[in-house]
């Protein structure tokens, strides 16, 4: 996971935000739709079977179309099936990672 910083990072031009939300996204600087969407994301990773429409319904009120509720969805779903699938078989980060976590903890 903490290779994602980087690319958060060149993503928001904002190192101060991508600190906060990997100490603790509930207290990071973000708006209340974002913070809707990564409860979201954190109880479809954690507790895929307690889902139900109800997290549906609270995107919708935070003002996500359905188009982008099915994104949220399919993003959350397809990096847990990867790092699943990486960590179950004992998968390394390639090398070139290491820098790049050097970098995160400057």
């Amino acid at each position: 996971m903490t290779h994602h910083g980087r690319g958060l990072r060149r993503l928001t031009k904002n190192p101060a935000l991508v600190t906060q939300l990997k100490k603790d996204w509930r207290r990071a600087s973000i708006t209340a739709a974002e913070h809707a969407m990564l409860s979201y994301a954190e109880k479809l990773t954690l507790t895929p079977g307690a889902m139900a429409k109800t997290d549906v319904v609270a995107l919708r009120a935070a003002g996500y179309s359905d188009t982008a509720i099915l994104d949220i969805n399919q993003v959350t779903g397809y990096f847990a099936y990867v790092n699943r699938l990486a960590d179950g078989l004992g998968v390394p980060l390639e090398s070139f990672w290491a820098d790049v976590v050097e970098e995160e903890d400057l």
